[in-house]
């Protein structure tokens, strides 16, 4: 049988995921949510009756009968939530809605959501939102196109301007995209529909292109057992009144009964349990919506959204797998599935950081993100910060201080826990945890490199400029331009020969005396014990004269060095050789 196709809604932040749902649920689901933002994942089953009846006139066009049962729409707050829809090889979406306020375009979790996506080979369709807050626009019932065509030509020219945005934002991700009404091919295009969730504009032409695109393309995927055992993901694990410890799951093949044995994935281990309730909301209702009217099923069948009441379920955690099978074949169910929770909660490397999510899912899609970073991983598992973490994390900290961090998503460290020399960065944004880990990275090296090269020489080369001696000698005063590198008082300095000719006594620049000059500037520096015309001239190149022990050291810190100082280097040591074949090695 052709069961719904799951239908996620991503996108960032009030970009109005909730809000197009609502308009077809003819709910006002997003006026309880705290500060209207959605802060847990929610399932809502729409008839196909509903389908038929939004999108009118406009089925008439795909020249093919609906034979899908309805669809079932995922709600997420962000993309972060949508990796706990996932299944064993992806994501257990059948498609997405990526969801774009069109007048503020791509934005940070937008284009995550699109990596994601892509990641997890999910067809989606993008949903331009808001088009009724364009300055101009006239709203008015009907088709989107239709609208389109009466508005304004300065109106009409905004939006083919926001829609190329994101055609532009798409382009820059390697992904081909076009209106929805221009695509020529949705097998090698992602639509773009203009909406408004606020007026409904646009929402029978979204609702038309999901269905067809489902119906046209996926109706093999959507087959499936209704009757056979259940295979499903926990969304998420509740208290609820009278129930105790409940779990959202969202069952993609066969069927889960009253009273089922069923196989749970779990991070110490497969949870084995019996359904004692099952709860399902009513058609338009949200799963997640404590005013919603729950009915007490004995039976639930794919495509779904169900609350399951049983024994033993206090530990298990979002994005795990839930199966149900036959007694006898409990063991080699857990296996699996116990396979599938250890492909993500591994060791990756021998050096890395460590990370921990709330949901596997959201840790599979964090250590995904970061190795595009190039971050490397060590260790990635699902929990609070422990005592355990924080001393794996330490153990780096000789090594690579670098490499002593602990990266938390959506999760806290564990009451008396202290943190010592381990770093930990948390957030509940995947992007913001990112972010706030390269710029501590950033600044952590600058502090180490300041601190490892303090007290070493660098390398640094200066011409001497023509027109620009002050004195000839005692002490000699010239001016000069910085090549390469970072002159300072106290170094000594050679010439090409390798031989040493004098010390920088002082540096002035501007008639005011400083420690230090960087490359680019012209500067005045003195130098006792030599004579301009004897020992040096206008025009010459002098090095700053890099001692052997320092030039070992600073091979060693090479990570904390410049490209340019890095090959600055290798000429000092080649002048060097000329006369010492083995000097600095």
């Amino acid at each position: 049988m052709i069961r719904k196709p799951i239908v996620a809604f991503l996108g960032h932040v009030d970009s109005g995921k909730t809000s197009l749902q609502d308009f077809i649920r003819k709910s006002t689901m997003i006026e309880r949510e705290a500060g209207l933002i959605t802060q847990h994942i929610g399932a809502s089953s729409v008839p196909i009756e509903t389908v038929k009846r939004i999108c009118g006139d406009l089925l008439e066009g795909m020249k093919q009968e609906l034979s899908i049962p309805g669809l079932l729409f995922i709600d997420t707050p962000g993309h972060e939530a949508f990796t706990s829809l996932r299944k064993r090889g992806g994501s257990l979406a059948d498609i997405a809605i990526l969801v774009v306020d069109i007048n503020e375009g791509f934005m940070p979790q937008t284009i995550e959501s699109v990596k994601i996506l892509m990641d997890q080979k999910t067809p989606f369709v993008v949903v331009a939102n808001k088009i009724d807050l364009i300055p101009g626009w006239n709203s008015a019932k009907g088709s989107v196109l239709g609208n389109l065509g009466k508005q304004a030509d300065n109106v009409k020219s905004i939006i083919d301007t926001k829609i190329y945005e994101i055609l532009g934002s798409l382009s820059e991700l390697k992904i081909n995209s076009e209106r929805f009404d221009r695509l020529e091919d949705y097998t090698k295009q992602v639509a773009i529909v203009p909406v408004s969730a606020e007026t409904g504009e646009g929402i029978p032409e979204m609702l038309m292109v999901l269905a067809g695109l489902t119906q046209k393309y996926m109706e093999g995927a959507l087959e499936c057992d209704k009757e056979g055992f259940a295979k499903g993901t926990v969304l998420e694990v509740k208290e609820e009144k009278g129930f105790g410890t409940t779990l959202d799951i969202i069952i993609y093949d066969g069927c889960l009964k009253k009273g089922d044995l069923i196989v749970i994935g779990g991070i110490d281990g497969a949870i084995v349990t019996k359904i004692k309730a099952l709860l399902e909301p009513a058609p338009l209702s949200e799963i997640r919506d404590k005013k919603s009217d729950f009915t007490n099923v004995n039976i639930v069948s794919a495509a779904a959204g169900v609350k399951v009441s049983a024994v033993g379920i206090e530990k298990v955690i979002a994005g795990v797998p839930i199966r149900s099978c036959d007694a006898k074949d409990v063991e080699k169910v857990k296996e699996e599935l116990q396979k599938e929770i250890e492909e993500v909660i591994v060791e990756t490397d021998k050096n890395g950081v460590i990370i921990k999510s709330d949901t596997l899912g959201s840790l599979e899609a964090l250590t995904k993100l970061l190795k595009d970073e190039g971050v490397v991983v060590r260790k990635a598992s699902v929990g609070n910060i422990t005592k355990k973490d924080i001393v794996d994390a330490d153990s780096s900290y000789e090594e690579d201080p670098l490499k002593a961090v602990i990266l938390g998503f959506n999760i806290k460290i564990d009451e008396g826990v202290e943190t010592g020399r381990v770093k930990v960065v948390t957030n509940n944004v995947i992007y913001k945890l990112i972010d706030d880990f390269k710029e501590w990275q950033e600044k952590h090296l600058k502090e180490m490199e300041a601190k490892e090269l303090r007290d070493l020489t660098l390398p640094a080369k200066v011409e001497l400029l023509k027109g620009y001696v002050f004195r000839q000698n005692n002490p000699a005063i010239v001016g000069v331009h910085v090549l390469n590198g970072k002159v300072k008082s106290g170094a000594s300095v050679m010439n090409r020969e390798g031989k040493v000719l004098s010390e920088i006594k002082g540096i002035q620049a501007e008639q005011e005396s400083v420690k230090e000059a960087e490359k680019g500037k012209q500067v005045a520096i003195s130098l006792p014990d030599v004579t301009v015309g004897r020992q040096v001239n206008e025009g010459d190149i002098l090095y700053i004269a890099v001692p052997e022990r320092d030039f070992k050291k600073l091979k060693k810190l090479k990570k904390y060095l410049s490209a340019e100082d890095i090959e600055l280097l290798k000429e000092i040591a080649v002048i060097k050789r000329k006369k010492n074949p083995v000097w600095g090695v």
